[in-house]
């Protein structure tokens, strides 16, 4: 990806230099300008929704709200591990909040968990479709790049992208419970075919 960029800016730049050699170094200092810009306005954002999910933890808002939605992620991850499904709720709350930092951690905490899992597979799997989904009651960054560009209504993308994010957690939560039960019965069978061929 790295590379990618690189070739794109020398590409950039390269064509700017021969077009109109005077506009790159002022090109150069805008768009860092910008850069920087753009960097504090979500680390800003970071920061608020970080602290806020300090508070909610702090407070017990997070645990309380983790075990409320319990019976639906314990049937989504086909689990009862409790350890697990703290993790996968505070991942999927901050993620639904819009605090994409804030939800990597317990995402990566609910990896490690749900691989102990009944169905570790299944479950690891179910809660990688459901992030990149992407459902999001405000998604904050993509505000906050809006803003910042001077959007005269920076909100009008929030229920699109609700809709939008919503129906690939459906279709991702579909194929997902589909593509596993297809493939039980036949793993299944095969344990059964080798258990029979090591008795014969």
């Amino acid at each position: 990806m790295n590379a990618i960029f690189l070739a794109l800016f020398a590409l950039s730049a390269g064509l700017l230099l021969v077009r109109d050699p005077a506009a790159f170094l002022p090109a150069l200092l805008e768009g860092a300008g910008k850069a920087v810009s753009l960097g504090l306005t979500l680390a800003a954002v970071y920061v608020v929704w970080l602290g806020f999910l300090r508070v909610a933890e702090d407070a017990g808002l997070v645990r309380g709200l983790a075990r409320g939605v319990r019976p639906l992620t314990s049937r989504l991850f086909a689990t009862r591990n409790a350890a697990a499904l703290d993790a996968a709720a505070v991942n999927l709350t901050a993620n639904f909040l819009g605090m994409g930092s804030a939800a990597t951690p317990a995402g990566l905490s609910a990896m490690k968990l749900l691989g102990s899992t009944e169905r570790p597979d299944y479950a690891r799997a179910m809660l990688f479709a459901v992030n990149c989904a992407g459902v999001q009651l405000l998604p904050t960054t993509a505000l906050a790049v809006r803003m910042e560009a001077g959007s005269a209504q920076p909100y009008d993308i929030v229920l699109p992208a609700l809709l939008a994010s919503l129906s690939a957690l459906l279709m991702g939560a579909c194929l997902t419970l589909l593509l596993y039960r297809v493939h039980a019965p036949r793993t299944a069978r095969g344990r059964k075919r080798t258990d029979k061929a090591d008795r014969a």
